[in-house]
């Protein structure tokens, strides 16, 4: 009896390094099907370039971290990239991952970086990338992937996201006019939450709708502040040499305007 309860442990012990151990192959394996899915259907959701340093899943804990994400720029613009992600930390639920909609317990996003090109009162690169969300999910077309398809893990699967934070985000731009200089501004905390939780949930061009949505408002306001600050200057300049304020309002507007070069 007691050489038979010995196996029998022997053999529970066995079969968790075995569960364990084949849970660890299938996260490597798994790492890459994610950088390669993500790397394939952000392009199809922004049409620009969707670049990351490497995704790191864990089954047993249901998390994922993501490294070095670069979105690119639209066509016709010169910086190399629009939005750099220093750091990304999800926590899924994991069972969640077998039903028709996986949830997303937390997101936090760290370091992000924006570099804005454009007018904020007009053409700029982060309205371009959302309209080409938005043209997307007019069409209804559902981003497809050359991985593998897994259960809970179809390309048109949808999601939902508890809680969504952004936090240290900064926004570079360079006024044209203004000798090249580099102009960095920090962006308040973005909090998203609730996204598609009271529905069948959300897909996955809807979500990046409201996130990207989220992030380009905030830049817009931070960037139009700054500029409508320097314009204030320039009134200010305009009044201690004795010109017409009207006269002055007008070279403001217009000024703005020139400072993108818009």
């Amino acid at each position: 009896m007691k050489r038979f309860k010995r196996i029998l442990w022997g053999a529970v012990i066995v079969l968790i390094v075995l569960i364990i151990g084949g849970t660890i192959v299938a996260d490597v394996f798994l790492d890459d099907i994610a950088k390669k899915g993500i790397e394939t259907v952000g392009p199809e959701i922004a049409k620009v370039s969707v670049k990351l340093d490497g995704v790191h899943l864990s089954l047993l804990t249901g998390s994922a971290k993501i490294k070095g994400l670069v979105i690119g720029n639209p066509e016709g613009y010169k910086t190399p990239h629009a939005i750099n992600v220093g750091s990304v930390a999800v926590g899924v639920n994991p069972l969640s991952v077998l039903s028709d909609k996986i949830v997303v317990r937390s997101v936090r996003v760290e370091a992000l970086e924006i570099t804005f090109e454009g007018n904020p009162f007009g053409k700029n690169n982060l309205k371009k990338i959302m309209d080409n969300v938005n043209d997307v999910a007019k069409s209804g077309a559902a981003p497809s992937t050359n991985a593998p398809v897994q259960a809970g893990n179809k390309p048109d699967g949808k999601y939902e996201v508890d809680d969504f934070l952004i936090t240290g985000a900064k926004v570079h731009f360079s006024p044209t006019g203004m000798g090249g200089k580099e102009i960095t501004l920090p962006l308040p905390p973005i909090h998203l939450t609730d996204l598609g939780r009271n529905n069948d949930g959300l897909t996955a061009t809807d979500l990046t709708r409201r996130v990207l949505d989220a992030v380009t408002s905030a830049t817009l306001k931070a960037v139009s502040s700054a500029v409508t600050g320097i314009g204030k200057g320039a009134e200010n300049v305009g009044k201690d040499t004795g010109k017409a304020v009207g006269e002055g309002a007008n070279k403001i507007t217009k000024g703005i305007g020139n400072l993108f070069g818009k």
